[in-house]
């Protein structure tokens, strides 16, 4: 079942499990100190982001590889790509479930982290490696939980933080989470992988070739599936079609060069996708409500 919500009995109970997230242009979801009322909650899911899950208030349960653990305050969680788990935290009278959850597409970090090729590896093995622990009790060490505030300060002050200070924060967390929550246990030793699915290797493969005029026939082909199957698997993991994910993906980068560079628009149309720069602005525009220039000139005044 792909996508598919049970409600149970009690109110805040959900069970998803494969669940479609449209990350749209931003390429993240955040979710900043959720609460949850005297209200039974539980979450059965797995999705294509890298979820990272901070417990502020709350006492429950998590499920995850086959292993219960305790869900209390100070606890964080990373879920990797396709991971299912379970989030179950039994109602309280006089105590909300309160949490921050940033999901996110591992491709958008990815082009930050090449000048650092220390924290690359690291990276690369939180996403894509066997872990040896994924649910840490931080208790009363409040560092991440102020980079999590940080973030939310920087969305309130912009709307959406911009792509300078979008990647700073990446970079920040990363590093804090590689020194002082991972701590050496993701050792240099490149370890086990895990097995990758169909659809991390279509997303893969989108990274690597999306500035490239796109052919349905030569993905199915460089992926040995057929053009049929191969839209069809995409379309149920994700809950939306190919394109529409190629053309979220030039979008966002296109608003990284519109904002970091001086490059003509017509420049920009042919470095994500070969595109005419009519046809172009008017993709921009549907995605963004904004022309390129418009665009530009609104996130240079912020």
């Amino acid at each position: 079942m792909i996508g598919l919500t049970i409600p149970l009995s009690q109110g805040g109970d959900r069970v998803k499990f494969r669940e479609s997230i449209d990350f749209g242009t931003a390429g993240y979801m955040f979710k900043y100190r959720d609460e949850t009322k005297e209200k039974h909650w539980k979450m059965l899911h797995a999705h294509q982001g890298i979820e990272m899950l901070y417990i502020h208030q709350g006492a429950g349960e998590i499920a995850l590889e086959g292993q219960h653990y305790p869900l209390q305050n100070g606890t964080l969680v990373i879920f990797q790509p396709y991971q299912l788990h379970r989030v179950e935290v039994p109602a309280h009278h006089q105590t909300s479930y309160i949490r921050t959850n940033l999901t996110f597409n591992p491709h958008l970090v990815g082009p930050w982290l090449t000048p650092y090729p220390r924290l690359q590896f690291f990276f690369r093995k939180m996403w894509r490696g066997v872990l040896p622990k994924q649910v840490f009790q931080l208790g009363e060490d409040h560092r991440l939980a102020h980079l999590l505030d940080d973030l939310e300060h920087s969305r309130k002050a912009a709307q959406a933080p911009s792509e300078e200070d979008l990647a700073l924060f990446f970079l920040t967390l990363l590093r804090h989470l590689e020194l002082h929550v991972f701590a050496d246990r993701l050792s240099a030793d490149a370890g086990p992988i895990r097995a990758t699915q169909h659809i991390e290797k279509i997303m893969d493969w989108v990274e690597e070739h999306f500035r490239e005029p796109f052919q349905l026939r030569r993905i199915a082909e460089d992926l040995h599936l057929s053009p049929y199957h191969l839209s069809h698997l995409f379309k149920q993991y994700t809950g939306r079609t190919i394109t529409d994910y190629i053309a979220a993906r030039r979008i966002r980068e296109a608003c990284a060069l519109l904002v970091l560079t001086s490059k003509p628009v017509k420049v920009i149309s042919r470095e994500v996708g070969g595109l005419s720069e009519p046809y172009f602005c008017q993709l921009f525009k549907k995605w963004k409500g904004l022309t390129p220039q418009a665009y530009r000139e609104t996130a240079r005044l912020l």
